[in-house]
């Protein structure tokens, strides 16, 4: 499955698309250079259960650890999944 990005000024989104259609999107806002805010994270019924969610979370992981910045999970999706794998996110988490 492809996660895509696109960013324009502070906004951005981490998303799937199929035919034209976004099937799953994780959006976030940046202030400055070095903190990434996820407030929203929605996956369509036709991607359920397949950690299309998790994946969006990971994507942004990897994006704020290629480019050092923290991120702030205002989501309440993105902020249970960095609880579950809080070891492993532990180094781009800012705590609220």
């Amino acid at each position: 499955m492809l996660i895509q990005q696109e960013q324009n000024g502070n906004k951005g989104s981490f998303y799937v698309e199929e035919n034209g259609k976004r099937l799953a999107e994780m959006t976030y806002s940046m202030t400055g250079t070095d903190l990434m805010i996820i407030d929203h994270t929605e996956v369509s019924d036709e991607l359920r259960g397949r950690n299309v969610g998790y994946q969006l979370v990971q994507a942004a992981v990897e994006y704020a650890r290629a480019n050092p910045m923290k991120i702030l999970p205002l989501c309440p999706f993105a902020n249970a999944v960095f609880k579950k794998k809080a070891a492993e996110f532990a180094d781009v988490l800012r705590p609220k």
